[in-house]
């Protein structure tokens, strides 16, 4: 996957174009995982940038938690959630279980979960009332 982002350099340090919020943000290690992500889910999974938030506020209790990113279907419904990590953090059930607390409150089918080496997907099975694992991410018409 051919990852070209735009990059800048300014007094507050690097900077990175983020396409959804169409302006350049703080480059953390996150935010570049946060950025390899969306590209993927674009240019790969072939999500319409437009149906697409970052950094969405999920309420969950009496907290507000970020999303970090969540790709929405043609009437403004939640189909994935996308939890980012920095390279250097490890995948664990704790990371799943972040992602699966926000899924209490957005209910949605997919939840995606990245540190920029590793990425793993899952889709809610209503049925058995469990998250199955997917080895590909199919594209955003199939979700």
């Amino acid at each position: 996957m051919d990852f070209t982002p735009r990059l800048r350099d300014t007094e507050k340090g690097r900077e990175i174009f983020d396409p959804v919020r169409k302006r350049y943000v703080i480059l953390t290690p996150e935010e570049w995982v946060r950025q390899q992500t969306l590209h993927f889910l674009v240019a790969e999974c072939e999500a319409p940038l437009s149906l697409i938030g970052v950094e969405i506020v999920v309420p969950l209790g009496k907290r507000s938690l970020r999303a970090d990113i969540v790709v929405y279907d043609r009437k403004a419904a939640p189909l994935l959630i996308v939890e980012c990590k920095a390279e250097k953090v490890k995948i664990n059930r704790q990371t799943f279980m972040q992602i699966a607390g926000y899924n209490l409150t957005l209910q949605v089918p997919w939840l995606m979960v990245s540190n920029g080496r590793q990425l793993y997907c899952c889709r809610w099975n209503a049925a058995s009332k469990e998250y199955d694992f997917v080895t590909q991410m199919p594209k955003y018409n199939e979700w």
